[in-house]
């Protein structure tokens, strides 16, 4: 986490929103003592607050958030059968075995 202080946050600020926007957080200080936290918006909801829940997953370093957004085009193509399949079939077929 990089540290900067007010001035510095002021002089730099599109530079410390770049760092933000490839994932960094960003502590700000006032002589030496932190007031404010520039970190990236999560996924959450549109206000950008996580769940308080996946907060403390992460903080405890169980999850990670995502370095980049899922591509649609980067998942595998759907694989199609042979044949035509009944979904209510292969449901009862799995509940038999």
């Amino acid at each position: 986490m990089q540290r900067t202080s007010i001035t510095e946050a002021k002089n730099n600020l599109s530079g410390l929103i770049d760092r933000v926007r490839r994932g960094e957080t960003v502590l700000i200080c006032d002589r030496n003592r932190p007031v404010a936290q520039l970190q990236p918006v999560g996924l959450g909801d549109a206000s950008g607050a996580e769940a308080p829940w996946l907060a403390s997953l992460v903080r405890d370093g169980v999850v990670a958030p995502a370095g980049k957004p899922l591509s649609l085009r980067s998942l595998p193509k759907p694989v199609k059968p042979a044949r035509p399949v009944s979904i209510v079939d292969a449901l009862r077929a799995d509940r038999e075995e």
